[in-house]
């Protein structure tokens, strides 16, 4: 299938492409068809649209199961692995079991809501149930925007719902005071290589709240003099797939930190300590695993072990990024910083997760109408 440049532009300076989609219709004549698009990105789209788009005849009949494979077929091209398989498992596991035979045409607002009320009655947390309700009606959009359906039933019944949500105290997030910290790092005896890895992993995942897969792809020439340039993450829980080493989760995910005193000495000695052990050392081996990565299992195993050392409550590995960012918090630091430290896309999220830890502001704003 060709895609042509037309040589014109527009107001942005995108290329013009012309995507022509050849056939044969179902009395044996020779077809074309044609779309002009802007983007390189939307032509590769409209191709893959043209090359998945069945027949009239086989639309008719197309099952929930037949959908969901072309919709998995173009995702695979707009998604990271990690992600592709959380919609795969969701769906695999929640959808086609109760629809895959299902045609298109037969998926009524009451099918739907009777699909609804068996994830309903398992036992999941309310967020997975809405994960995969979300997951579902993406690819029922899919589906509009290819034209096989014209909307989106799924939409009439809305996503799950927390009967008893006004009962339950908000969910706050786990972290480590300073001290706490202190004393977690502290159960680790360092008398291995392997105790050095998981000593330099929690050190920089508290100094810079990196994510647990940025600091396993993290190498030694991601670090020069004093900056850290996070660029690369690591994924490993695919089933039937190496690690993956993509770039980070977002454009602004990709950043640079200035590395703090006490962990660039934990970082030199790191290097000492690789040095010593691998006659092959480089810069491209990876700061914490060298060859390979830190297995994410004996990670959270490790932080139990020292939690449960400490006397401390465990917390997840995700959320040593919240120790780090209330430690900045309680010391005043902004939420723009803090955003861009933790890699999110804007100081907005930073504020929805952590405005609560934020008190000494009020006080202040309070001081401060009070002096006018």
């Amino acid at each position: 299938m060709p895609i042509y440049k037309t040589g014109k532009k527009n107001r942005d300076g995108l290329q013009q492409y012309r995507v022509v989609y050849n056939y044969t219709d179902s009395s044996g004549r020779y077809r074309q068809k044609s779309k002009l698009v802007y983007g390189m990105t939307e032509a590769k789209f409209a191709e893959a649209v043209f090359n998945t788009k069945p027949s009239p005849e086989s639309l008719q009949g197309m099952t929930v199961s037949q959908l969901y494979d072309i919709f998995i077929e173009t995702k695979k091209n707009e998604v990271r692995e990690s992600t592709l398989a959380k919609t795969k498992g969701n769906i695999e596991r929640y959808v086609l079991p109760f629809l895959a035979k299902t045609k298109l045409s037969k998926l009524t607002v009451s099918a739907l809501q009777k699909w609804k009320n068996e994830i309903s009655k398992m036992d999941l947390k309310i967020t997975t149930k809405k994960n995969i309700y979300k997951e579902f009606s993406a690819m029922l959009n899919f589906a509009v925007k290819m034209e096989y359906i014209s909307s989106n039933p799924l939409q009439k019944i809305g996503n799950f719902k927390d009967a008893y949500n006004f009962d339950k105290p908000e969910e706050k997030i786990q972290y480590y005071t300073a001290e706490e910290y202190k004393r977690f790092i502290g159960a680790l005896e360092l008398n291995t290589t392997r105790d050095w890895a998981y000593y330099t992993f929690f050190s920089i995942a508290f100094y810079t709240g990196m994510r647990k897969g940025e600091i396993n792809a993290l190498r030694w020439c991601d670090i020069n003099d004093n900056i850290l340039s996070v660029n690369r993450s690591v994924a490993q829980k695919i089933k039937g797939k190496e690690d993956i080493f993509t770039p980070p989760k977002n454009p602004s995910s990709q950043r640079k930190l200035q590395i703090p005193i006490p962990l660039a000495e934990i970082l030199k000695k790191q290097k000492e300590v690789q040095k010593k052990e691998l006659r092959n050392w480089n810069p491209q081996m990876l700061v914490c695993g060298a060859e390979n990565p830190l297995r994410d299992t004996s990670i959270s195993n490790k932080n139990i072990e020292l939690a449960q050392k400490a006397g401390l409550r465990t917390i997840r590995i995700h959320d040593f990024r919240h120790t780090h960012a209330t430690l900045l918090i309680n010391e005043g630091i902004n939420a723009q910083e803090i955003a861009r430290r933790l890699g999110h896309a804007d100081a907005t999220i930073t504020l929805k997760v952590y405005a609560h830890l934020y008190p000494r502001e009020e006080e202040r704003a309070i001081r401060i109408l009070n002096e006018i």
